[in-house]
């Protein structure tokens, strides 16, 4: 078995080079993804920078702590404040009778730095301050927040890049095993012929497999060991990680080599395991057929797998817009449920090339316009082949920079059309909110300083209330509160951990795209933060950059970088299966091609055919993946509307058009080269 598996790799290692390099790919990228994350998750220790002379750092509380109801009983929960507090005066006054202390900036510290024995600082200090030592005292560096609100983006940047590798992989190599099958019927045939049994044919394809799967994993592996540092360089350089972690994504972690290699060889079998199946229910018989018109291209449990993937991709677009319209404007759920809909219509499309192929125009026209649509019609698998992978490119780019397009625009427009001058009326601060008796939640809010004025020049979506009646005890709501009755009090503190107070909701506001309210006066705001403060408030908000007199920005550059790089990941993928699966294809066309010139079509008439089936099928799988999209952005468009948000949907033609170019280019070339060379 084992020297007929290598023989049959070493005849037919052409047929077989698209998946080994999707494959290889896909591991590769899947282990420096997994090493980036290694880094991010285990950052190496750093020096602290602003108390690297004090053995010993006294740090502000920067958590609020409130007690919450867990069970039959109760437990202490925490969010990150703002900004560390002010350390208390007397401890300040307790810890410099006894010790120097090493002060930063003006005005009443949030830290203060100290050589002294750390247990008698911490029985001094209590619960009114933190104590740091070692590592530890980085917390009071300011750009400690920054590193941590860095590396979250990061982690999300890394995690689904590798998803999307790991996906359109199996995608990939499932499609080249299940063509290089279809195209072996009369191999399979005569080793029936010979005695092979179905189970030995089975066996067979699976030990392709799993030397495919072994060579391409660990090719992958190295891959990935090498583009790590550039690919940790290139994030550093564009903002998107910390400095140090250009040097720490090539670290020793073993875990992404054994994730990523074993995944790769479990993509490989899942990928042949459908095709393996096929070829053993091959006959004897089969030997004897050379038939051109397709037949069974849909297997039962292909069909049931597509269908049940496209009806779950809908269904969750559906309840998801029905029970939580907000869920659609977030990034995870727009990235990954538009996978569902692409899995069900790539293993459907040999159920929908034929009925999507008749409605678009043919190239090529008259004569060879007929052969194409004829040609498509009846080569199924072929042109199912074609489409499915130009389906994935184009769905992608749609569905995901159409998305966060539309929601960065609605973002964008919900608050430039909220308020007038909004620098003079409101400020960013933050509340925490409790959420029954189970939690207490942090929200961005605004304070405003005459709500008199605002009130006049406000352009909120109330829906219940007043704006006017927002004095300094009470708070303006969004329908998002638990507790949103006009009139009802909420129980609140302050960014900077005071509280709580009790105050009245004055007015409820539709929910938005999440930034509507809440609202409050500068009484519920903390007083500006000492200069030595780290700030911890998020900076770019849509409607602070607009208060700011900066441009609007639809999307961050993080975003943008990410969504960029997926599209690069699937359209490399997408080349290599249109090249893989065209060069099979057409190499054994040759009898076909042959006739045709004998019925008198000129050599030029015969290639305008086959690149004309080609364009066909590329557009075929263009209208697959736009209907995919259409039925996202739609979805997305009725959840802002049901949110009461700007309906401002971005149609990406830019992205899905020079994904359809760059398929439509590679599918000519794919399929003309090789039958230029067989009409020779």
């Amino acid at each position: 078995m084992l020297s007929l598996v290598v023989g049959g790799l070493r005849t037919r290692w052409a047929s077989l080079l698209g998946g080994f390099l999707a494959l290889a790919l896909g591991v590769g990228m899947l282990t420096a993804t997994g090493l980036g994350l290694a880094a991010a998750l285990d950052p190496p220790p750093r020096a602290p920078e602003r108390f690297a002379s004090s053995p010993v750092v006294v740090l502000g509380q920067d958590r609020l702590a409130v007690e919450v109801r867990r069970g039959p009983r109760t437990a202490l929960t925490s969010q990150p404040l703002d900004r560390p507090q002010p350390v208390d005066a007397g401890v300040l006054r307790a810890l410099g009778a006894r010790w120097t202390l090493t002060r930063m900036g003006p005005g009443a510290p949030d830290a203060v730095g100290l050589d002294a024995p750390v247990e008698e600082v911490r029985a001094v200090v209590g619960e009114r301050a933190q104590v740091l030592t070692g590592a530890e005292r980085r917390r009071a560096d300011p750009g400690h927040e920054d590193d941590t609100r860095e590396l979250t983006g990061l982690n999300a940047l890394l995690g689904t890049a590798g998803g999307v590798a790991a996906f359109v992989s199996v995608f990939v190599v499932a499609s080249v095993f299940a063509f290089s099958v279809a195209l072996r019927r009369r191999e399979f045939g005569l080793l029936r012929t010979a005695g092979a049994t179905p189970a030995q044919v089975r066996r067979l394809l699976l030990a392709e497999a799993a030397v495919l799967g072994v060579t391409a994993s660990a090719a992958g592996c190295a891959l990935g060991a090498l583009a790590a540092p550039p690919m940790a360089r290139a994030l550093v350089a564009r903002e998107l990680a910390p400095a140090w972690f250009a040097g720490a994504a090539g670290g020793s972690a073993g875990w992404p080599y054994h994730l990523a290699f074993w995944t790769g060889l479990c993509v490989a079998l899942a990928g042949a395991a459908a095709a393996a199946h096929r070829a053993g229910r091959t006959g004897p018989t089969a030997v004897l057929r050379e038939a051109d018109v397709d037949r069974d291209v849909l297997p039962p449990g292909r069909a049931l797998l597509g269908a049940g993937l496209l009806a779950a991709g809908l269904g969750l677009l559906v309840w998801t817009y029905a029970t939580e319209p907000e869920a659609l404007l977030k990034r995870k759920t727009y990235t990954t449920l538009p996978m569902l809909l692409i899995g069900g219509a790539a293993l459907l499309a040999p159920l929908l090339v034929r009925p999507v192929a008749r409605l678009l125009p043919v190239p090529g026209g008259g004569a060879v316009g007929l052969l194409v649509r004829s040609n498509a019609a009846a080569a199924v698998r072929r042109t199912s082949a074609v489409a499915a992978p130009v389906l994935v490119s184009v769905a992608l780019a749609g569905t995901l920079f159409g998305a966060s397009e539309s929601v960065a625009r609605a973002k964008e427009t919900e608050a430039r059309e909220r308020t007038a001058a909004a620098s003079a009326e409101a400020g960013p601060t933050s509340l925490f909110v409790r959420d029954g008796a189970e939690a207490v939640v942090k929200y961005r809010a605004r304070a405003v300083a005459d709500p008199a004025a605002f009130a006049a020049r406000a352009r909120l979506p109330v829906v219940a209330g007043d704006l006017r009646d927002l004095d300094d005890r009470s708070i303006v709501v969004n329908e998002e509160f638990e507790r949103r009755r006009v009139g009802e009090e909420v129980e609140v503190w302050r960014a900077d951990g005071s509280g709580p107070v009790r105050l009245r909701v004055a007015a409820v506001l539709a929910r938005g795209t999440g930034d509507n309210g809440p609202y409050v006066t500068r009484a519920q705001a903390p007083a500006p933060a000492p200069a030595s403060a780290p700030d911890r408030l998020e900076q770019g908000s849509a409607t602070d950059r607009l208060e700011q007199g900066a441009a609007p920005r639809p999307v961050n550059r993080a975003a943008r970088t990410g969504l960029r790089l997926l599209l690069v990941l699937t359209l490399l993928y997408t080349v290599i299966a249109l090249a893989s699966t065209l060069l099979m294809a057409t190499s054994v066309r040759g009898g076909e091609l042959a006739s045709l010139r004998l019925a008198g079509a000129t050599r030029a008439q015969a290639l305008r055919a086959v690149a004309g089936e080609a364009l066909l099928a590329v557009a075929v799988g263009t209208v697959l993946g736009l209907a995919v999209t259409a039925a996202v952005l739609g979805a997305l468009g009725a959840a802002l509307g049901a949110l009461s948000a700007p309906v401002t949907l971005a149609l990406p033609w830019a992205e899905t058009g020079a994904a359809a170019a760059v398929c439509a280019a590679v599918a000519v070339a794919a399929s003309a080269l090789p039958a230029w060379r067989l009409t020779r």
